[in-house]
């Protein structure tokens, strides 16, 4: 078979070699490429390949309908909304992603968030290289608050339970819940959560139902001061409504780390721009630790898929 990897994975060119080279040694061709969002570039890559490797660059249609062998679409990432799947489905393409690599770093910064903004870190931290004090930005405590976790899959849980860890009052927010849920999380409508929480922390899907999500009408119902944490996806929450909240000073604050498109952004963006927003370039998934947990999962999925055993199954 023809792998084609259309992008890199974030791991040494070592980890790589000793994920690929039972492939080559069994016969099968692979090669890697940097980054390119032409898809016409990806095209001329990919025509070939049976089998596509993906992070989080875009995968459209037309390059899935531009390659007749393609057979499998390995996605190393959790969520695969980046990846045209009516089109995959309408070729009888396979699907899967690495389910659960950046479960700890994603819920470890979505944390340092809060922490951050809480503290007012970004903003003490300038003081400090002018030469001043601390005056007027006494912070507060993470302990005793209240953080409503919306979307309590994998990493919603994990950041629920590091919450919990500091002594937090956690609520969860999912629409199918299975009972077999940590004890120490009340499940609550949306609305109660979002009335209730000091901090609301975005973890799930991009879908229809959660698409523009958190909008003016729900961060009317948020708490006076409350802050926001997106490690989702950016189309989750209506920049624009949370620009005006956290400029209004409705909302205490904001840590974004997804944005309606993939940095660098608009310079523009009304997100780069608000008041007491921590941003960062979709970082929350990239730790060394999860960057070389994701290329194993990447490749076992590979093999199982070859074995006729896919894991991870998106379609």
């Amino acid at each position: 078979m023809k792998i084609v990897l259309l992008e890199p994975l974030g791991v040494s060119e070592e980890i790589l070699n000793a994920c690929v080279k039972p492939l080559t040694e069994a016969g099968h061709s692979f090669q890697a490429y940097p980054r390119d969002l032409d898809p016409q570039v990806q095209i001329e890559r990919a025509r070939d390949a049976d089998v596509i490797l993906v992070a989080n660059m875009p995968l459209t249609g037309a390059v899935i309908s531009a390659c007749p062998n393609l057979k499998f679409i390995d996605v190393a990432f959790t969520g695969v909304d980046h990846v045209d799947l009516e089109a995959a489905r309408a070729k009888g393409v396979k699907v899967s992603n690495a389910a659960g690599y950046s479960n700890q770093a994603v819920a470890e910064l979505a944390v340092c968030m809060m922490l951050s903004l809480l503290r007012h870190v970004p903003q003490v931290e300038a003081r400090c290289r002018a030469g001043q004090t601390k005056d007027g930005l006494v912070g507060a405590e993470l302990c005793g608050k209240t953080v409503g976790i919306v979307g309590t899959g994998a990493i919603g849980l994990r950041t629920a339970a590091l919450c919990h860890a500091f002594g937090c009052k956690v609520l969860g927010f999912r629409r199918h819940v299975t009972g077999e849920e940590p004890g120490f999380l009340e499940f609550v409508p949306l609305d109660e959560l979002l009335a209730r929480a000091d901090i609301v922390s975005l973890h799930c899907p991009l879908n229809e139902s959660s698409r523009g999500m958190i909008n003016r009408e729900s961060i009317a119902k948020m708490k006076p001061g409350a802050i926001l944490i997106n490690v989702a996806r950016g189309p989750v929450v209506d920049a624009q409504a949370l620009a005006d909240a956290l400029n209004s000073g409705r909302l205490g604050g904001a840590g974004i780390d997804v944005f309606e498109t993939e940095p660098p952004l608009d310079p523009s963006h009304p997100l780069l721009h608000s008041a007491n927003t921590l941003v960062t370039p979709h970082v929350a998934f990239a730790s060394d630790e999860s960057m070389e947990a994701r290329c194993k999962i990447v490749f076992d999925n590979l093999d199982r898929w070859m074995s006729g055993n896919q894991a991870n199954i998106i379609l």
